[in-house]
């Protein structure tokens, strides 16, 4: 069974957002693996918490991310 998680920050996604990472990952998989496997693909698409998460031992937020823009 292809799965996919994707993790987001709290609230950066809006509903039909997720609806469409949802189904465009669908839709890469059946590309590479055939229709077969639509039935069984499995996306996940988390929220984290603002600064539930990190990168080269930093904590990340969404003030510090907009910051480096």
């Amino acid at each position: 069974m292809p799965f996919a998680n994707y993790k987001f920050p709290e609230g950066t996604l809006t509903a039909e957002q997720k609806e469409d990472i949802i189904l465009r990952t669908t839709a890469m998989f059946v590309d590479f693996f055939g229709e077969g496997v639509r039935p069984y693909t499995m996306v996940l698409v988390d929220e984290v918490v603002d600064g539930g998460y990190g990168r080269a031992g930093e904590t990340l937020t969404i003030a510090k991310m907009q910051k480096g823009r």
